[in-house]
């Protein structure tokens, strides 16, 4: 990661991260979720993809969360309540209590992920979420240390990203609320 140049817009560190992350980490896709605390609008601007095959996880429009999110998602509901973030080496065999098969199955497709949080303070601003298809992945402690380095890099990053676009969108009505 020492190839970023930590000058740069969040946009321009953000679309270079990804990449570097998907092939750091041996992943398939790697996607950033931003969001307001205040607001509880979300999106999703920034995704990776090793290749084409890969689904694509895009919605760049301000969207509200469902206020069932968290109930739905114990991932999430982490994630809110600052948890450390989570490594899942396989999403069948995990733990209901950490992952919900069905909703993880229906919305992404993955198979092993890691959930990063990128909280500051109490509030999440932001989730980046590396991920492999069609097998489980054991997540090794180097990249642990590797997330938890470029998650407390990029955390105030995401709140500048956050608040700087957010509210370019409020002012020009771009936002489903």
């Amino acid at each position: 990661m020492e190839r970023l140049e930590f000058k740069q817009n969040p946009t321009e560190i953000f679309e270079q991260l990804l990449p570097l992350l998907g092939e750091q980490l041996k992943c398939d896709r790697v996607f950033l979720y931003l969001r307001s605390p205040r607001y509880h609008l979300g999106r999703v601007s920034f995704c990776w993809r090793k290749n084409e095959n890969i689904p694509l996880i895009n919605d760049p429009d301000w969207k509200a969360e469902s206020s069932s999110l968290a109930s739905r998602d114990p991932l999430f509901a982490a994630a809110l309540k600052g948890r450390p973030s989570v490594f899942v080496k396989d999403v069948e065999t995990a733990s209901p209590a950490v992952v919900n098969r069905d909703f993880e199955r229906q919305t992404f497709g993955h198979r092993a992920l890691i959930h990063a949080h990128l909280c500051q303070g109490p509030r999440l601003w932001g989730i980046l979420q590396p991920c492999v298809f069609d097998h489980p992945r054991p997540w090794r402690w180097t990249d642990r240390l590797l997330m938890k380095r470029t998650v407390s890099q990029i955390t105030p990053l995401a709140v500048v990203y956050v608040n700087s676009t957010l509210h370019d969108a409020i002012k020009a009505g771009h936002h489903d609320c």
